[in-house]
C-alpha cells in the first residue's frame, strides 16, 4: 500500500518542490507514495520550528509520515505525540529528494568496521606523562582503538613504563614502536598489549611478555624473513599481525602494495597490519583521498590493522579520516556496492552535486521575492543576489557590491560579505552552497560557535535601530529650523 507523505514548507520552494516529488513520483525505481504540501505560511522553509509548525497545523490528516525541511531545527517529539505519525527532516537541500527516497530516507549504517586503528605519538620520548595522556585522549576520540608510544633512536625514554601504565588506567590499548629491545620489554613488563616491531632475530621478546607482536622482515623487503617469523609465531600459538611495510611513492610503493597482496594469499587467516603514515605523511596531497584508496586496498585484501600517524599539518585529520574511511570501506564491502553515497567525510575540496539549481531556476525563485532581504544562491554560472528590487549575477563578489546599496548598514554590508566569500569559494571549488550554512568541509570541518551569529544578528538589529532613531531627530532637528 503506498505511504501517504505530507510535506510542510514556505512559500518560496512550494512550487519547486512539487516539481521535485512530481518527478521522483514517476521514477520507477521509487517505491509508491502519495504526497501533499502544505505551505504554512513563511517565505523561506529553513525558519520553521517545531512550535510555529504546532500552532500553524492543526492535523495532518490522512497523513502517515510528515516530513520538514532538512534546516529545520528542534526537538520532534512534541510534533510526533501531537499528531500521532512519525515526523522527520528530509534532505538539506530539496533537490535531494531523489537520493533521499533512493535510500528509503535511511542513513547508511556506518557503526560498523573491521580495522583498528594504530595511532602513533611519534614524540612521545619529548612529552611529559601528561602530554602523552592529552595526546592519546585526542586520538582516541578521532577513532583510535590503540594508541602506539613511538621511540626514537638515542633519544632516552625514561617515563616509557610511566607512560604505559598511566594509559592503561584509562582503559586504552597500548603499543610500543622501537628498534631497542630494552625498550620492547620495559613496555612490556609494564603492560602494553602490542610492541612494534619484531623480527624473526628479535622475536624472543614476544616469549618474555604477554604482549602480541608485530611481526615485519628482518631486511627490508625481505619477504621470505618475515614468513619465518610467522612460522615461529605459527608453531608455539603465539598470537601476532604481520606487516611487510609499506613504502612512499618512487621508493617501491607499487612493489610494497604486491607484497602485501602476496602475504594475504600465503597467509589467508592470518591478521595484518598496514603502516599508511608512509603515504599520507610524505605526499603533498590532500590525505583524504590518500586514505579512501589506501582503504578501498586494505579492505579487498582484508588487512586488520593500521598505522596512523599525524604528523606533518596536512595530515593533522590522518586519524580521523581513517576512522571514516574504515567504516565506509567496512559498509561498501558488506553491501556488495561501490563505495559511493555512504558518507561525505572523505569530500573536502568538492561534491558530488554542487549545483542544485540553474540560472532559470533562480531566475524564477527571484521573482517571487516581495521584501528587501537579500537571498543569495550558486549556480554553474556564478553567484546570484536577489531582492524584491532585482537580481544580479556575477562571478566577483565585488562587481555585485554597488548593487546592493548598503553604505550605510555596517552589519548588513558585513553580513553580505561573509556570504558572498563562502558562495564565490563554493561556486570556484564547485562545492554546495546553503545561505546561513557552514560549508562543508568533511571529517576536516570545525565546528562554529552559533552564538556569534546570533550575536551579530542582535547587533545588527540594534545598530538599524539606533540608524532610525539618529535618522528621526535629524528630520526633527530640520523640522525645528524650518519652524524658526
Amino acid at each position: 500500500m503506498a505511504e501517504n507523505l505530507l510535506f510542510l514548507t514556505g512559500k518560496l520552494a512550494e512550487k519547486s518542490l512539487k516539481k521535485v516529488l512530481d518527478e521522483v513520483q514517476s521514477n520507477p525505481k521509487t517505491p509508491p507514495f502519495k504526497y501533499r504540501i502544505q505551505q504554512i505560511g513563511v517565505s523561506v522553509a529553513a525558519l520553521m520550528t517545531p512550535d510555529l509548525i504546532a500552532r500553524r497545523l492543526k492535523e495532518a490528516g490522512d497523513a502517515d509520515k510528515i516530513i520538514l525541511p532538512g534546516l529545520c531545527q528542534g526537538d520532534l517529539t512534541k510534533l510526533e505525540a501531537q499528531y500521532g505519525v512519525p515526523v522527520e527532516r528530509g534532505p538539506t537541500d530539496l533537490k535531494d529528494l531523489p537520493q533521499y527516497f533512493g535510500h528509503a530516507g535511511v542513513a547508511p549504517d556506518l557503526s560498523q568496521y573491521s580495522v583498528q586503528i594504530f595511532a602513533e605519538i611519534v614524540d612521545a620520548p619529548f612529552l611529559s606523562v601528561a602530554g602523552i595522556v592529552q595526546r592519546a585522549q585526542v586520538y582516541q576520540a578521532q577513532g583510535a582503538n590503540v594508541i602506539d608510544l613511538g621511540c626514537l633512536p638515542a633519544v632516552p625514554f625514561p617515563h616509557l613504563a610511566d607512560a604505559v601504565i598511566a594509559l592503561k588506567a584509562l582503559n586504552l590499548q597500548v603499543s610500543v614502536d622501537s628498534l631497542n629491545t630494552d625498550d620492547l620489554l620495559t613496555a612490556g613488563h609494564a603492560g602494553a598489549d602490542f610492541l612494534l616491531s619484531l623480527t624473526e632475530k628479535t622475536l624472543w621478546v614476544a616469549h618474555e611478555v604477554a604482549a602480541t607482536p608485530i611481526l615485519i622482515p628482518a631486511l627490508p623487503h625481505n619477504l621470505p624473513s618475515l614468513y619465518r617469523a610467522i612460522e615461529a609465531c605459527l608453531k608455539v600459538g603465539k598470537p601476532f599481525i604481520a606487516d611487510a611495510i609499506l613504502d612512499p611513492i618512487h621508493f617501491g610503493l607499487t612493489n610494497s602494495i604486491v607484497r602485501y597482496q602476496k602475504l594475504r594469499k600465503k597467509y589467508p587467516d592470518i591478521k595484518i597490519m598496514m603502516g599508511v603514515g608512509n603515504l599520507t605523511e610524505l605526499t603533498d596531497a590532500d590525505t583524504t583521498g590518500i586514505n579512501a584508496l589506501l582503504f578501498g586496498i586494505i579492505s579487498e585484501l582484508d588487512i586488520h590493522a593500521v598505522l596512523a600517524t599525524s604528523v606533518s599539518p596536512h595530515a593533522l585529520n590522518a586519524v580521523a579520516e581513517a576512522d571514516i574511511a574504515r567504516r565506509m570501506m567496512h559498509a561498501a564491502k558488506r553491501d556488495d556496492r561501490l563505495p559511493r553515497g555512504y558518507s561525505n567525510g572523505l569530500l573536502g575540496l568538492h561534491d558530488r552535486r554542487p549545483f542544485t539549481y540553474t540560472v532559470d531556476e533562480i531566475n524564477e525563485i527571484a521573482a517571487l521575492i516581495k521584501d528587501p532581504s537579500f537571498r543569495i544562491q550558486v549556480s554553474e554560472a556564478g553567484m546570484h543576489i536577489y531582492n524584491r528590487d532585482g537580481i544580479y549575477a556575477d562571478q566577483d563578489p565585488f562587481a555585485l557590491y554597488p548593487h546592493l546599496k548598503v553604505d550605510n548598514d555596517a552589519s548588513h554590508a558585513f553580513y553580505l560579505g561573509v556570504e558572498l566569500a563562502r558562495a564565490q569559494i563554493a561556486w570556484q571549488l564547485n562545492k554546495r552552497y546553503v545561505q546561513d550554512q557552514e560549508l562543508e568541509w568533511g571529517v576536516n570541518a570545525i565546528a562554529q560557535n552559533q552564538a556569534n551569529k546570533t550575536a551579530h544578528r542582535e547587533a545588527s538589529i540594534k545598530e538599524k535601530a539606533g540608524n532610525s532613531l539618529n535618522k528621526l531627530a535629524s528630520t526633527d532637528s530640520k523640522l525645528a529650523r524650518d519652524l524658526t
